[in-house]
């Protein structure tokens, strides 16, 4: 497979600075051949494009792309720790959480803003299992948060 920097420059996509935590943890850690990401909001530039429920004041399709955004982020925190994004060997898996309206169901459709770009950065090695949840809220009022489980050599 080319470079994971050259896949990222081909699907026009750049990794940001990882984002500073907004508590007590780190934004990833290594234990054997794993890193797990904390759950990464879909900071841009250091703030929030937006905040509220899915389903209420986000809308479906603009909290995919946040999805998207917060793997980005999760993906930059990983290659904090371990280097290079040229050494995952597997995304293992992502959660999802999406702060929902209570009527709101599209979880899994939201999250797969993250699966999706994890599938065309990676190719084979970005199939990964996936839970995506529905939560009354989330940090700062974030509409979704992502995390991630990669595998390395």
């Amino acid at each position: 497979m080319a470079r994971i920097t050259d896949r990222l420059a081909e699907l026009g996509l750049e990794l940001p600075a990882v984002a500073a935590p907004v508590a007590a943890y780190v934004p990833a850690v290594v234990q054997g051949n794993l890193v797990y990401t904390s759950g990464q909001l879909p900071f841009v530039y250091g703030s929030l494009p937006a905040t509220g429920k899915v389903g209420a004041d986000v809308s479906a399709e603009d909290a995919q792309a946040y999805a998207k955004t917060c793997a980005l982020n999760a993906l930059a925190a990983a290659e904090s720790v371990i280097g290079s994004l040229d050494r995952v060997t597997q995304v293992v898996k992502v959660t999802g959480f999406v702060a929902s309206d209570p009527t709101f169901t599209g979880q899994p459709a939201v999250i797969n803003g993250a699966s999706t770009v994890l599938g065309e950065i990676f190719g084979d090695a970005g199939i990964h299992a996936r839970s995506a949840v529905g939560v009354a809220v989330l940090p700062m009022d974030a509409p979704v948060e992502v995390e991630l489980v990669l595998a390395f050599a």
